[in-house]
């Protein structure tokens, strides 16, 4: 019986999973989700070639937590998917690993009650990575799981990219650049050789562009700067998250508007981003498909964030080589690239239209001084390669 490696990606309200076959390479044998867990859940699997093979969709006025989700993958789900072939681990993104953990790790006890101290960090996601963790250890306690995390590939960023201007007492508590999406990038990072090798050894920004989002200078597939900081609210706006804001407006809504922590967290979390500008939606198929002018305001504003921090991480890189979309928006999205791109023609990227509409690959001419690239990016593969990796052929 083949051994199979589970991949658990918890959000704040969603529970992504996959189940990769231990060949070589490692072969995709199940994906599925468990979405809108918050509001009203839904549950589907599909196998390699996109087929469903199981669905579900709960009432209305059930909600269930990424944790709950866990638990019924694991009652109800799970063995039936797997046809016949025998979990070996579980690799699961966990969202912080603080400045403790810059490589993956196998979790026990011990681990878990650091990334317990890491909650204050990343209040909104840690919880439930680490509920998810804890109920696969309750339906599989002798099955191996491995924390990969979204902070370690940035910890490669020079001193001073990470460091936020306060006073040492708390900068030494903790208070710092982290940045996120950091499987993402490192996916890309392995991806773009075989596309454009001296891209890859040279400069480039990559855009992880979706409900969340952040762009990464990349120096030779090692990350030297980001947009995303000490939070994920940090750098460009987002589906429901403002992005970079003054820190005087926030003392502002706290002295002038009566905000405690809790409201506040909930506006910049949840209330803002595309769906603060638009009023509309925190959707950019929504926003694109709209002729309202607060829909046309919000995608533009989105594309000057981008551009703009384009050219701050440039200025980081001092230069740039190739340009790679990756994440939901960078992907689908093309109205948004040719924007970004057109924008960036002083850089010496010459777009190609005909290219970008057709999705994947390389979207800029053959006489850009700049490349331009979509990219898909997955986490899942990368995950269940460093859980394979780190236990070895064993297990053990």
């Amino acid at each position: 019986m083949a051994g199979a490696i589970l991949v658990l990606n918890a959000g704040s309200s969603s529970l992504k999973f996959s189940v990769f076959l231990e060949s070589e390479p490692l072969t995709p044998l199940v994906h599925g989700e468990f979405d809108q867990l918050a509001t009203r859940p839904q549950f589907a699997a599909r196998n390699a070639a996109g087929i469903t093979l199981d669905s579900h969709t709960w009432p209305e006025g059930v909600t269930l937590s990424p944790g709950e989700a866990a638990r019924l993958l694991f009652a109800d789900g799970l063995d039936h998917l797997l046809t016949g072939h025998r979990l070996r681990a579980a690799g699961h993104r966990v969202v912080h690993g603080g400045s403790d953990f810059a490589r993956p790790v196998r979790i026990d006890e011990a681990v878990l009650h650091r990334l317990g101290a890491l909650v204050p960090l990343a209040p909104l996601h840690q919880p439930h990575n680490i509920a998810v963790i804890r109920e696969t250890a309750r339906h599989a306690p002798q099955l191996p799981q491995v924390a990969c995390f979204d902070t370690s590939f940035h910890r490669t960023q020079p001193k001073t990219a990470r460091t936020i201007a306060l006073p040492a007492a708390l900068r030494n508590a903790g208070i710092e650049r982290y940045g996120f999406h950091g499987l993402s990038y490192e996916y890309i990072a392995r991806a773009l050789p075989p596309l454009d090798a001296g891209a890859a050894a040279g400069r480039t920004v990559v855009a992880h562009l979706g409900n969340g989002a952040s762009l990464c200078a990349l120096a030779g597939g090692r990350s030297v700067a980001t947009t995303m900081g000490f939070s994920t609210l940090d750098g460009l706006i987002m589906g429901t998250r403002c992005g970079g804001i003054d820190p005087g407006a926030l003392l502002y809504l706290i002295d002038h508007c009566g905000f405690d922590a809790r409201r506040l967290e909930h506006v910049l979390y949840h209330e803002s981003g595309l769906l603060g500008v638009s009023e509309i939606s925190s959707d950019m198929r929504t926003l694109l498909a709209s002729d309202a002018p607060a829909a046309a305001a919000a995608v533009e504003l989105f594309v000057y964030r981008v551009v703009r921090e384009i050219g701050s991480l440039a200025a980081a890189l001092h230069g740039l080589d190739a340009l790679v979309f990756t994440g939901g928006i960078g992907e689908h999205a093309a109205p948004v690239r040719a924007r970004v791109c057109q924008e960036l023609a002083w850089l010496g990227l010459e777009f190609d239209a005909v290219a970008n509409a057709g999705g994947y690959g390389q979207i800029s001419r053959p006489s850009s001084r700049i490349s331009a690239w979509v990219v898909p990016t997955n986490e899942e593969l990368m995950i269940a390669t460093h859980t394979r990796d780190l236990l070895g052929p064993s297990g053990a």
